[in-house]
């Protein structure tokens, strides 16, 4: 079929419309930075990776031992849950330390100093309990749980674990905020939803045990 000047002109039109169009995807990929990102040491991305994973490993410890105090099975299984998906968290965070060439642990440098927390109140900066970040149980409130029992133990377990989950919040919410879009922020958020909800759960076991 022949075309006349009208129709090819039309048919280049289009072509060109084309072209232009592929063009300028081309261009904005090229401008998007689609590169795999590398965190530093001195990143909001690894100091919560590098901190959360210190709290998240007395969670699970504290989990572990209630789970020997008690034969309440709400609580075993509260505590269960706990331990499992914070030390699979963990074992996450450490990964991602790996992965980016980072080490897991930098003397020198203070607990949540990504956040800007280095000094501020509420921070055990020393003493036989070391660095202890927000909502963490001190070892003679560890203490404390390893010799109770019973009702004793379920209520004093819910009662740091309470505290550990808000301690846990305020620094998810601050890789939120402060850590480069990805897994790092999107499991930051997770975790602020998650223990949220756990937190209430606990207030009301401690209602049902008068506490």
């Amino acid at each position: 079929m022949r075309l006349n000047r009208t129709q090819w002109a039309s048919v280049t039109a289009v072509a060109l419309a084309v072209l232009f169009a592929g063009g300028a995807v081309t261009v904005a990929s090229a401008d998007r930075d689609d590169a795999p990102r590398t965190p530093t040491a001195e990143s909001a991305d690894a100091g919560f990776a590098r901190d959360m994973a210190v709290h998240h490993q007395q969670a699970v410890e504290m989990s572990f031992i209630v789970r020997d105090r008690t034969k309440d099975e709400e609580v075993r299984r509260l505590a269960y849950d706990i331990a499992n998906t914070q030390a699979n968290q963990r074992g996450m965070m450490l990964g991602w330390l790996d992965m980016w060439g980072l080490p897991k642990v930098r003397s020198g440098v203070a607990p949540m100093a990504w956040m800007g927390m280095g000094d501020m109140p509420g921070m055990d900066m020393g003493g036989e309990d070391g660095e202890l970040m927000p909502g963490m149980a001190t070892r003679a409130e560890l203490d404390q749980l390893r010799k109770a029992s019973g009702r004793d133990a379920e209520v004093l377990y819910l009662k740091l674990m309470t505290e550990h989950h808000k301690g846990g919040i305020h620094m998810a919410q601050g890789c939120v905020e402060k850590c480069g879009p990805g897994v790092e922020r999107d499991l930051a958020q997770g975790m602020v939803d998650a223990q949220t909800s756990e937190i209430k759960l606990m207030s009301d076991m401690l209602k049902a045990r008068g506490a």
